[in-house]
């Protein structure tokens, strides 16, 4: 198995991680447990050529004797303070030393892009409709979320070409996607791109009512964004995206603010990226995902065609429809999660890939914790439901 390994000890909250990534790349934990700023380092260590490229292209004057501003610009005001002395960075067992990102030799000019990272907080990179493009951010603003806006600010002004409807659009999205989305996200409504302002705003289209983005549900301004992101990263190429230079997809909790069947059509998506050549890294509080985790860890040794008829009676899809063909030759795709735990002294991470629900391990038969309450829910009923009796 083709594995990327990074190892942190000693950065911000964390004490020590160490994170081996397959094809599709589960990480699961509390909140404040460190999977953000491991998914930033990571990010920043694959791809800091490019990330300087960017910032001189904006006009921001990195110094060369110290990369403090560099990391405050990166993670955000005043975070430089997450590296400390004791700090350790190993990638694929190499050592990655922060001290030498700004030194002319460890750099390449016009360095391509090859991380696509879509952040947690992505809705803030959305204005009235509009991607924010990336100096209207402060600098408290993680680098992650102002590239990722100018980059759905590019796509959406040249990318798309001049649709004045971008849901549902033709060449995007397989049909059973489209309509799963459709019903459970949108129902009904398209979102089209009005240009009335002199601005290409997206707006809803409800019974010919043109709805602004602020009065759009929260699970529809939230999903908007990475419905945005899968455009990017699939479909046609475009003139100003080239989607084969990125070898990683990241994406941050995908589930926000959607219903679970919506949530199911995201990880049609993500399969389908992981198909496409991508490898991707999810970070999630939901168990949905994991849910497809463990049905492809427990039948992965059925042949191809026995784990394709079961994956699609898992997502509710004809094994003949179109959707389907993203399950063909999973088999060997390696799928890994990863739990993120605050232990004393600080952040550690588990391996618990296996998702054994047998494991006498408890991080590994309760999935992390998120199949805790669901099964103690099921305990209670059997528990206290009355017994009928036959009279």
């Amino acid at each position: 198995m083709d594995t990327t390994r990074l190892k942190v000890e000693h950065f911000g909250p964390i004490k020590s991680v160490d994170v081996s990534l397959g094809d599709l790349n589960i990480l699961i934990g509390p909140q404040a447990s460190g999977k953000s700023l491991f998914l930033e380092l990571f990010k920043l260590v694959m791809d800091h050529a490019n990330i300087v490229d960017v910032l001189r292209k904006y006009n921001y004057i990195l110094s060369k004797t110290d990369v403090n501003p560099f990391l405050d610009l990166y993670f955000g005001e005043g975070l430089h303070s997450l590296f400390t002395p004791k700090t350790r960075i190993q990638f694929d067992n190499k050592s990655f030393s922060i001290s030498d990102l700004l030194k002319p030799a460890k750099f390449k000019t016009n360095a391509k892009e090859s991380v696509f990272y879509v952040p947690a907080q992505r809705i803030l990179g959305i204005s009235d409709g509009r991607p924010k493009n990336f100096m209207e951010f402060d600098g408290s603003t993680p680098y992650v979320l102002k590239n990722f806006s100018e980059t759905l600010r590019v796509f959406i002004q040249g990318g798309l070409g001049n649709p004045d409807v971008i849901f549902p659009m033709r060449n995007r999205l397989k049909d059973a996607m489209k309509k799963s989305i459709d019903k459970s996200v949108f129902h009904g409504a398209k979102v089209v791109i009005d240009q009335a302002s002199g601005q290409r705003k997206m707006k809803l289209s409800v019974n010919e009512v043109s709805l602004p983005f602020m009065t759009w549900s929260a699970g529809q301004k939230e999903f908007m964004p990475l419905l945005l992101a899968m455009y990017c990263l699939s479909g046609p190429p475009t003139s100003v995206i080239n989607k084969d230079d990125y070898k990683w997809v990241i994406i941050e909790e995908p589930e926000m603010g959607l219903h679970p069947r919506a949530i199911q059509a995201v990880i049609l998506e993500i399969i389908e990226l992981m198909q496409s050549g991508y490898k991707v890294i999810v970070s999630t509080h939901s168990p949905t995902l994991l849910e497809f985790a463990w049905v492809f860890e427990s039948l992965k040794m059925l042949p191809e065609d026995e784990l394709k008829s079961a994956l699609c009676e898992l997502f509710d899809i004809d094994k003949n429809c179109t959707a389907a063909q993203v399950l063909n030759g999973l088999k060997d795709k390696a799928v890994t999660t990863f739990y993120f735990e605050s232990k004393g002294a600080g952040v550690v991470s588990t391996d618990i890939s296996s998702l054994d629900v047998e494991a006498d391990d408890s991080l590994i038969a309760d999935w992390g914790g998120l199949s805790t309450f669901s099964g103690r829910a099921s305990d209670v009923v059997s528990k206290y439901y009355p017994e009928t009796n036959d009279e």
